[in-house]
């Protein structure tokens, strides 16, 4: 497991530690789970979005072509 050290602004701490709570509760460990699940979430976006951007560049280059 990796310990990462980040500064992000007084009001998104505020704002995530917050949300967390609302969903998950208090107790250890929750705030790393919560932020963990979303680096995990926008790392999964950036991915499907590059998948995307290839097929819509191979449809543009006529390898791909939707049926229909």
């Amino acid at each position: 497991m990796a310990t990462i050290k980040v500064n992000v602004s007084d009001e998104i701490n505020k704002e995530f530690k917050k949300a967390v709570e609302k969903k998950l509760g208090h107790g250890k460990g929750l705030f790393g789970k919560a932020l963990e699940d979303a680096i995990k979430k926008w790392t999964q976006e950036e991915k499907q979005k590059e998948i995307a951007k290839r097929a819509i560049d191979n449809m543009h280059k006529g390898l791909y072509r939707l049926k229909g």
